[in-house]
């Protein structure tokens, strides 16, 4: 079944983009980023931050405030399921719609090697020049999550 994802939240002062694959199922029903309670996304914006971040206004805010972007640099898959094995014929979103002169985007953060994958390959064929940074993923199908090699990121 072919299934949409989310517009990405941003403005014009956005420094990091972070990229994930696709919404999980509980996402989608959720309707945003990170929406299953098990994936350690939004506790560990919670924890680095010494915030709480409760709903979906709350953590837009919290993004824009702190010049963090947020997608999925797929856009658009047919998908059964949650897990990143699962996306068939993906189609990638736009990043070049968001990236400098749009922003002031100077990193892209991967969560997870499915979205870093994907990112590579999409910024190979679009001569995108950013770094970007593969990270663990948040996701609880993970064991290896690591919050001190995100901290680093996301506080430099």
């Amino acid at each position: 079944m072919k299934v949409k994802g989310f517009n990405p939240v941003f403005d014009k002062n956005s420094k990091i983009l972070i990229l994930g694959s696709f919404p999980s199922v509980i996402s989608r029903h959720n309707q945003f980023y990170y929406g299953n309670p098990r994936n350690r996304f939004w506790n560990m914006i919670n924890k680095i931050f010494n915030v709480e971040l409760l709903t979906t206004n709350q953590k837009i805010e919290f993004l824009l405030k702190h010049n963090i972007a947020i997608w999925d640099i797929v856009c658009e898959c047919e998908i059964e399921g949650s897990m990143d094995k699962d996306v068939k014929n993906p189609i990638y979103a736009d990043l070049v719609s968001i990236l400098p002169p749009q922003t002031k985007i100077n990193k892209i953060i991967c969560n997870g090697k499915l979205s870093y994958n994907l990112t590579m390959e999409y910024c190979k064929n679009n001569n995108i020049d950013i770094p970007i940074v593969y990270l663990q993923s948040t996701s609880p199908a993970n064991p290896r999550f690591n919050i001190s090699d995100w901290e680093k990121e996301l506080k430099k």
